[in-house]
């Protein structure tokens, strides 16, 4: 049974950081891109960051240069440490897994994360 499990949120304060976890069970891992969304309140879901095709990384320009995504696929894991946090990061975070060679997705149930003072 595919499970992706995400880890890490919270409260914090303005610049603040938060890393978030998700670590997935009952597939192979390595064979999957990972990737991590976010849904505000009120808002449709919107990617926050990615690993490509080949294994590079991309980010929404609203998290570059404080989001940063990253794996260890002997773990399971693929992680987001957010640094500088602004309010308007509060949502709730899901990571999803898209098998590179076939397309099925797999979705986590999500953590919040919400920034204020």
């Amino acid at each position: 049974q595919v499970q992706l499990v995400e880890s890490g949120g919270g409260l914090v304060r303005p610049g603040g950081s938060l890393r978030l976890s998700c670590g997935g069970s009952g597939f192979t891992f390595s064979r999957y891109r990972m990737s991590w969304y976010r849904q505000a309140p009120g808002k449709e879901r919107e990617l926050v960051a990615s690993f490509t095709t080949g294994g590079s990384t991309n980010y929404a320009d609203f998290v570059k240069g404080r989001f940063t995504i990253s794996r260890d696929n002997a773990k399971n894991t693929v992680y987001l440490q957010m640094n500088s946090l602004k309010p308007e990061d509060t949502a709730v975070y899901y990571c999803k897994a898209v098998l590179i060679i076939g397309g099925v997705a797999y979705w986590g149930q999500g953590t919040q994360v919400t920034v204020s003072s």
